[in-house]
């Protein structure tokens, strides 16, 4: 076995890690991940760490399942691989296609597989467009998002995000995409006196704002994750995707919902859009779908847009090696049948998430935290510099960054977006386990503290 120095020699000679300025991890070297069991992960140096961000969003079921190793040695040993072109299925993938649509909302009849989520919302700029060029409406191009949201890296999904470092790499956003604020109450509606209810509808108004900007018959859908995840677990208030669902209806445009970190069971239900009351006309979905054991993706299409693509489409003229990938398929098969079982969506629901939401709110009381936002098993806390103004950090201390290293140097994995410390950890974690998390996050938080006073930052 190599050593740490080893392992991270050949990673600075050869791997070219994503969202890294490789120069700089050269010169520090890798964290070097050498096993997993349920909620914890193990460094090549023995060091034993929670790991409250699920991996990438994804390892809903906690690491080490016999089921999913199970369902993967079996397809690989039956047929590990074969392609869903030529007019061609294999059990897995068409028995993963009846499954979803029993655990998805009653619209969605219809799958679209690709590998991941970014190939997913790739998909929906190809679907939204071929739809309305199919009902005679080939000038509805434009698709609007969101600032500060994440729809993946791919070109078409970095333009759909609203991550304007994204942006400014790559000539992007592609044509036709366009975007409005987020829905963030702690920065957007609570300087100007609004309730977070008040502040919901106001949000969401500019989704109509933008609509008659552009012109109503330019529009062609609207995307949003249910609760935005990369861009800091910011939870819109009650009161916002009502609204927009109000709006879509009122024009007439799709609606579509990333599902990639919300679906299967992170918010208390199934989906996201369940959690805070509306209903897409697509869905994109990935990471929880197989907790993350083997790469897969896909869309959900509803049954408006199913039935102008099954009945009027004619050839549809994308698709990837990888959809329905038989393995990929069986994992999570597997994986939804276990999320049952263990009953890990009612859990998060009625125990787990509201435990978590009282550990968060006690958090308060920390001189460092401004606000604190959960739901089901999803969680933020910005850190500031006078709580009772909201006034924030100068962005180049990167007072996140700091708390992180303190994270990670006492064996937490926790991430930090600015600084807003986020958790979305595995939904088979226990009671006992959040208080553990708990624990490390305070500690975390008062190593942070003790730093930026003596930095004079405070």
């Amino acid at each position: 076995m190599r050593t740490t120095a080893q392992w991270q020699a050949a990673d600075a000679s050869h791997f070219l890690h994503p969202f890294t300025d490789f120069g700089a991890l050269a010169r520090k070297g890798s964290r070097i991940i050498t096993k997993a069991e349920n909620i914890y992960l193990t460094d090549s140096e023995g060091q034993r760490i929670l790991d409250a961000m699920s991996g990438l969003w994804c390892v809903n079921v906690g690491y080490g399942q016999q089921a999913l190793i199970d369902a993967a040695t079996r397809q690989l040993k039956e047929l590990p691989f074969y392609n869903a072109f030529f007019q061609t299925a294999t059990p897995p993938a068409i028995e993963l296609a009846e499954l979803l649509a029993e655990v998805t909302p009653p619209q969605f009849q219809h799958v679209f597989f690709a590998g991941s989520g970014s190939e997913g919302n790739d998909t929906i700029v190809r679907m939204v467009r071929r739809y309305w060029d199919i009902l005679g409406q080939p000038e509805r191009q434009v698709i609007i998002s969101r600032k500060n949201g994440y729809h993946g890296s791919t070109m078409a999904g970095a333009s759909l995000g609203g991550m304007s470092y994204m942006h400014a790499q790559g000539g992007l956003p592609i044509p036709n995409i366009t975007h409005i604020d987020q829905p963030y109450w702690y920065e957007n509606g609570r300087p100007q006196g609004l309730s977070r209810e008040d502040f919901g509808k106001v949000a969401a108004g500019w989704l109509e704002q933008k609509i008659l900007e552009v012109g109503p018959e330019k529009v062609a859908a609207f995307i949003g994750e249910p609760i935005q995840g990369a861009g800091g677990v910011i939870v819109p208030p009650e009161t916002y995707w009502p609204e927009i669902q109000r709006i879509c209806d009122k024009y007439g445009i799709l609606l579509v919902s990333d599902e990639v970190i919300c679906g299967f069971g992170r918010t208390g239900n199934w989906w996201g859009c369940e959690t805070m009351g509306f209903r897409p006309d697509l869905m994109t979905f990935a990471k929880g779908v197989t907790s993350g054991y083997i790469p897969l993706g896909g869309v959900m299409v509803g049954d408006r847009v199913a039935k102008v693509l099954i009945e009027q489409g004619g050839d549809f003229n994308h698709g990837y090696t990888y959809s329905g990938h038989p393995v990929a398929c069986a994992v999570a098969l597997a994986n939804i049948k276990l999320i049952r079982e263990l009953k890990l969506v009612e859990q998060v629901r009625e125990n787990t998430g509201p435990y978590l939401a009282a550990q968060f709110k006690a958090l308060e009381d920390h001189p460092l935290v401004g606000e604190q936002q959960t739901k089901g098993l999803m969680g933020a806390l910005l850190l500031v510099k006078d709580k009772a103004q909201g006034t924030p950090f100068a962005s180049e201390l990167e007072v996140g960054m700091v708390c992180r290293g303190h994270c990670f140097g006492n064996g937490l994995i926790m991430r930090a977006v600015g600084d807003r410390m986020i958790i979305a950890p595995p939904l088979v974690i226990t009671r006992a386990q959040v208080d553990e998390m708990m624990a490390l996050i305070r500690r975390a938080l008062d190593l942070t503290l003790t730093d930026v006073r003596a930095k004079g930052w405070l």
